[in-house]
């Protein structure tokens, strides 16, 4: 009995331990969760899991997969930058051993599954660069191991949770640019062991809390661009003597920056632009010897530039751009050896740069100087500086020549003089020095008076320069026809000089042209039609000068145009009709020219044209009808044309206009009531035409004056408009009033036969008198006087007639066609 019992008890321990031994988490417990991750992948293009990631294989050697080699499991799941489509499924909670997951750098989306809240070994979370959804996971704070967490380039949205302060070992914290909202936690701060936080390109508020600032361990604080206000504490640095990155840019926090940043001493980069700060530069900041980076650009900030500044010698990048600074740049700043990048532009800086500018910085490789009051010539030693690749000095009173050794600076790729004070020699050598620059992408040297001319040597530029601009140079001389070797040139200026000849027909070897600027020359000839051949120009403006003949009709085939400005020439053409196939152009002016020739109906295909100027020309015939479809057009303007015929109602329809010219034309009719829709119209003039009618009183008529409709001798309106009063129209009364009006008439008719008996009464009385009329007075006894009669007897019941008022009637003199005097009593005039 004994013996059985003791089986059976064994027997029932054996089937609990197989149990208990087969429901236990093992390496195919794995398999299976990373066979659900796969099947929930739908997109693979390399097909790398596809292919891999099969129960065929061992899962110790798929690709992504690292395997402990003491408990057989999976420890590290690694499928980064894999061009990956999918979610995320729950079975991946059941990777209990594992220590690392990085997913980063893929296109996964939905949330990310609370079943990973069962990782407990979990030290590091990778899921940056993909479309994950939904707040901040709630799961994090259930992973007491975690030290690493990348969430950064998703689509969280939301508050950042305070309990991830339960995140006791956590050193590293990314969640940039996401959506998140709100203020930052001030529990942050109690994450003992955190090294970075980078909270940048959100959408956070308030305040930063104090206690991020008493983090010890802190080496990198990164909240750019957010929506964060306040002030930095003045005790900033106390507690942070680890700090290398403190990234504020791009925020609205304001005072003063503080003084006690010099206790930072190992910071590398201080980062403050974009934000609110006043007052002036600490001194002390020259303390901070470690530093690297300096970016203070973009404030209010004020006074001199400390020269202190020039004991950085590590510093390599300085912007000051756009503040309020005055004085000289101090020349120590041009003694650090190590600086890459400065930047003073767009403040209150006088005085000269370095005479021996270019020697002391000999790995300057951008310097930004724009926008200030600096003058002085400009050393031939910068280029000393033989890796610049910026040199911006637009905008300020530098004198003297341009340095021919500028063309020394190989890497240069952008010059910007424009805007100074500058002279060159009459064939502007230093043009050609700078052909030897052959990484230059842009060159602009307007605006400045520089008096010579453009010689072939400017086709020397390498295919790299895409933008050249000369304008308001007092350049002179012919368009050098090697223009066309520029190959590479996309902008091109040169208006606003005194160029004479013709356009160069090499022109069209310039294809990557897109903006072409000539206005206010002394240019002469025909508008050449290899400039058709350019099929990318999007403007061209040629206003302002001498030129003549035709406009090209091939320019309805160059369907890249934006703008076409022929303003002010001697075109004496009609306007092409094929003009109607750039429906993306947006402006269109050929004003002041001798065109002719019927507008063309297919002006009217221009959909996305919001200016259109035809003025000054010699147009005749009707306003094309079609022109009221272009529903973008804010300014039109038809002046001084012959044309004639009536307004286009259709213009009721263009309800963008703003400007609308018609003056100095024959057009006649009245002006249309559906102008009164054209809410946004502030100026229009129909002045010396010959309208005639009503002027509307609705929409942008409230507000119009009489020079609007000056000598149009036929319209009438309103008295403030300064036009003859319309006449007051008969209509249609109620059928009431009909029926009073009418007994008013019969009492009125009924009146003047009694005053007609009346007055026979009184010549009967008077032939009594005077036997020798008897007989006329006998004639005259049944005679009858009509209204009409009356009426032309009174003058049309003028007032300066009345001779009386009673209370129910009125009596008027008159005198009838044979001179007769009466006395006319009417009860109601109407």
């Amino acid at each position: 009995m004994d013996k059985s019992c003791n089986l059976l008890f064994a027997l029932a321990v054996f089937v609990l331990l197989y149990t208990s031994l087969a429901t236990v988490p093992n390496i195919s417990t794995d398999e299976a969760a990373l066979l659900a991750l796969k099947s929930h992948i739908s997109s693979h293009p390399n097909n790398i899991l596809a292919s891999n990631w099969s129960s065929s294989s061992p899962i110790c050697s798929w690709i992504g997969i690292t395997c402990s080699s003491r408990h057989n499991r999976v420890t590290a799941l690694d499928i980064s930058s894999m061009q990956l489509h999918g979610t995320i499924p729950p079975h991946l909670g059941n990777l209990s051993f594992l220590v690392s997951l990085d997913i980063s750098n893929n296109t996964f989306h939905g949330d990310l599954p609370k079943e990973m809240g069962h990782l407990q070994r979990l030290k590091l979370i990778n899921v940056r660069s993909n479309n994950f959804t939904g707040t901040i996971p709630s799961f994090l704070s259930l992973l007491p191991n975690l030290r690493f967490a990348y969430l950064s380039s998703n689509q969280f949205l939301g508050k950042i949770p305070s309990s991830i302060s339960n995140l006791t070992k956590l050193e590293l914290l990314t969640i940039h640019t996401n959506f998140l909202e709100g203020e930052i936690p001030k529990e942050i701060g109690d994450l003992r062991n955190l090294i970075v936080l980078n909270l940048q390109d959100n959408q956070l508020t308030g305040s930063i809390p104090l206690s991020i600032f008493n983090s010890t361990t802190m080496q990198v604080i990164a909240l750019t661009d957010n929506n964060l206000t306040g002030n930095l504490p003045r005790t900033i640095c106390d507690r942070l003597p680890n700090l290398e990155g403190l990234h504020l840019s791009s925020n609205s926090l304001g005072g003063v920056i503080p003084p006690n940043l010099e206790k930072c001493r190992k910071l590398q980069i201080l980062s403050l632009s974009y934000n609110e700060f006043t007052g002036t530069v600490p001194r002390e900041l020259a303390n901070l010897t470690a530093l690297t980076e300096l970016y203070l650009g973009i404030q209010h900030l004020e006074g001199e530039i400390p020269a202190e500044l020039g004991n950085l010698k590590k510093l390599q990048l300085l912007t000051l751009d756009q503040n309020e600074f005055t004085g000289s740049i101090p020349e120590t700043i041009f003694n650090i050896s190590a600086m890459q990048s400065l930047d003073f532009s767009m403040n209150k800086l006088s005085g000269p740069l370095p005479s021996d500018l270019g020697c002391g910085i000999p790995n300057l490789e951008e310097l930004y100087c724009g926008g200030n009051s600096l003058s002085g010539f400009i050393s031939d030693s910068i280029s000393n500086s033989s890796r610049l690749r910026m040199v911006e000095l637009s905008d300020n009173s530098f004198t003297g020549v341009i340095p021919e050794s500028l063309g020394n600076l190989e890497y240069l790729e952008v010059l910007n003089l424009e805007l100074n004070n500058f002279i060159s020699d009459s064939s502007l050598s230093f043009l050609t020095s700078l052909t030897n620059c052959r990484k230059l992408r842009a060159l602009r040297f307007n605006e400045n008076a520089l008096d010579g001319t453009l010689s072939a040597s400017v086709g020397n530029f390498s295919n790299s320069l895409q933008n050249f601009q000369g304008n308001g140079c007092k350049l002179k001389g012919i368009i050098p026809r090697e223009i066309g070797n520029l190959t590479g040139v996309i902008y091109m200026s040169l208006y606003k000089n005194e160029l004479t000849g013709h356009i160069p027909n090499t022109i069209q070897d310039m294809f990557n042209l897109q903006e072409f600027y000539l206005q206010n020359n002394e240019i002469k000839g025909t508008i050449p039609n290899v400039i058709c051949s350019l099929k990318d120009l999007g403007a061209l403006d040629l206003s302002t000068n001498h030129i003549s003949g035709s406009v090209p009709s091939c320019l309805g085939n160059v369907t890249s145009l934006r703008k076409v400005n022929l303003a002010y020439n001697r075109l004496n053409s009609r306007l092409p009709a094929n003009l109607g196939n750039l429906q993306d152009l947006i402006e269109f002016n050929v004003s002041s020219n001798s065109l002719s020739g019927h507008i063309p109906l297919e002006l009217g295909n221009l959909k996305a044209v919001t200016l259109i100027d035809l003025s000054k020309n010699d147009f005749p015939g009707k306003i094309p009808i079609t022109l009221g479809g272009l529903a973008e057009l804010t300014d039109l303007s038809l002046a001084h044309n012959r044309l004639d015929g009536a307004i286009p109602d259709s213009f009721g329809q263009m309800l963008s206009l703003e400007y609308l010219d018609l003056s100095y034309n024959n057009l006649s009719g009245e002006i249309p009531k559906s102008f009164q829709a054209l809410v946004y119209l502030k100026y229009i003039n129909l002045s010396f035409n010959k309208l005639s009618g009503e002027i509307p009183i609705g929409g942008p008529f409230k507000n119009v004056t009489s020079q609007s409709f000056l000598s149009n001798d036929a319209l009438c309106g309103d008295f403030w408009i300064n036009v003859k009063p319309c006449q007051t129209k008969s209509t249609e009364k109620p059928r009431g009033k009909r029926v009073l009006i009418g007994l008013y008439t019969l009492l009125g008719i009924g009146s003047l036969l009694v005053l007609a008996v009346g007055y026979v009464v009184l010549r009967l009385r008077k032939t009594k008198k005077n036997p020798s009329q008897a007989d006329v007075s006998l004639v005259k006894e049944h005679e009858r006087i009509s209204y009409y009669e009356l009426e032309h007897a009174t003058e049309g019941f003028d007032e300066s007639n009345l001779l009386g008022t009673g209370s129910f009637s009125m009596v008027y003199k008159g005198i009838l066609k044979d001179g007769t005097l009466l006395a006319v009593k009417v009860f109601n005039v109407q």
